[in-house]
């Protein structure tokens, strides 16, 4: 059975800087019916536990470390057995929420396996120095976190991003995927690679 992308919507809070602010946040699947690997555990542990249901979790990949893209990864290890990926470059906003580390340190080029489909990680700083988007080049598929949205890049506002950076992270390593390549972000609406070509100035 090929691989499909399953997404689950769950809300919670961001904090950061010392703001708080409710978000929705997309939490993506990607498997089939036998094993899945789960892209930000975001907020609700047991809505991802529910979606992920008997298969096998085969890794859970953190697109960086904001608590909004982590915050259940607690309540997910206490239930199913799994490795955790996360960039070191984001390790500080890792430790704002757990004493341990992640299992594995997401680098630029690590490649995932599952369910016969190949995912590539991309490393794309810029909304946080360790921000990585995963590329599914057989499902014509790329999970930006929350480095690329539709209208355009994610925030750079805040502590340890860099607008500069992000801007080169999307022109050199997103914007030259195909053209038709479909961009599932970490809040709101899917878009493509040519939707966005456009709004990158």
């Amino acid at each position: 059975m090929a691989a499909r992308i399953e997404r689950v919507i769950t809300a919670g809070t961001f904090s950061l800087d010392g703001g708080d602010w409710e978000v929705e946040n997309n939490v993506w699947l990607i498997g089939d019916d036998e094993e899945v690997l789960v892209v930000d555990a975001a907020h609700n542990a047991e809505s991802i536990i529910k979606a992920v249901g008997d298969r096998r979790l085969a890794a859970l990949i953190c697109t960086h470390g904001h608590n909004d893209h982590i915050n259940a990864v607690g309540g997910i290890r206490d239930y199913l057995d799994t490795q955790v990926w996360l960039s070191s470059a984001d390790t500080m906003l890792w430790e704002t929420l757990y004493d341990d580390r992640p299992d594995h340190d997401l680098v630029d080029g690590t490649t995932f396996e599952v369910a016969g489909t190949t995912i590539r990680a991309i490393h794309t700083p810029g909304h946080s120095p360790g921000s990585t988007s995963l590329y599914a080049e057989d499902l014509n598929a790329v999970f930006t976190g929350d480095t690329l949205f539709q209208g355009g890049p994610g925030a750079t506002g805040r502590s340890y991003s860099d607008k500069p950076t992000i801007l080169d992270s999307i022109r050199t390593k997103l914007l030259t995927l195909p053209a038709d390549t479909v961009v599932h972000t970490g809040h709101g609406d899917t878009t493509t690679i040519a939707a966005e070509t456009g709004n990158i100035s």
